[in-house]
C-alpha cells in the first residue's frame, strides 16, 4: 500500500512522493494538529484549531482545555491509526510545540514526535 507523502510533492523521479507507514501516521498527526476547523470543504469539523492560539495569553487554563480538545480531536479522528499516551501542548510568543507520544495501533510500537509551528519564518 502506498502513503502519498505530506505535504504532497514530487520525489527525485518526477513521481509522486511517497511515505512508509510511520511517516504516514505522523503526517496524518501532523494534518489534524496544524488544520483550522472549517478548512476543509468535505469535513469542517475536521482540526484542532491550534494556529488560532498562538497569539493567545499564555495560562494553566488555556493549557489545559487546549490538550483536552487536542487530545479529544486525536481520538475522534485518529483512534483506529494510535492511541495517545501523552499529549503537552505549549505556546511561546509566536511559537506552537506539541510534543505527543502514542502507540501505533497496527504495531503496539511506542513513538514520540514533537510538531512545531512559528508564525515568524
Amino acid at each position: 500500500m502506498f502513503n502519498i507523502d505530506f505535504p504532497f510533492h514530487f520525489d527525485h523521479r518526477g513521481k509522486t512522493a511517497v511515505a512508509d507507514d510511520d511517516e504516514h501516521i505522523r503526517d496524518l498527526i501532523e494534518q489534524f494538529l496544524f488544520t483550522n476547523p472549517g478548512e476543509r470543504v468535505n469535513r469542517p469539523e475536521f482540526g484542532s484549531g491550534l494556529l488560532q492560539l498562538i497569539f493567545a495569553p499564555n495560562s494553566p487554563e488555556l493549557a489545559a482545555a487546549l490538550q483536552f480538545t487536542v487530545q479529544a480531536g486525536l481520538q475522534q479522528w485518529l483512534a483506529d491509526v494510535i492511541e495517545v499516551q501523552e499529549l503537552e501542548v505549549t505556546s511561546d510568543d509566536a511559537r506552537l510545540r506539541v510534543d505527543l507520544k502514542y502507540k501505533v495501533r497496527r504495531t503496539q510500537e511506542l513513538t514520540a514526535a514533537t510538531f512545531t509551528r512559528s508564525t515568524v519564518s
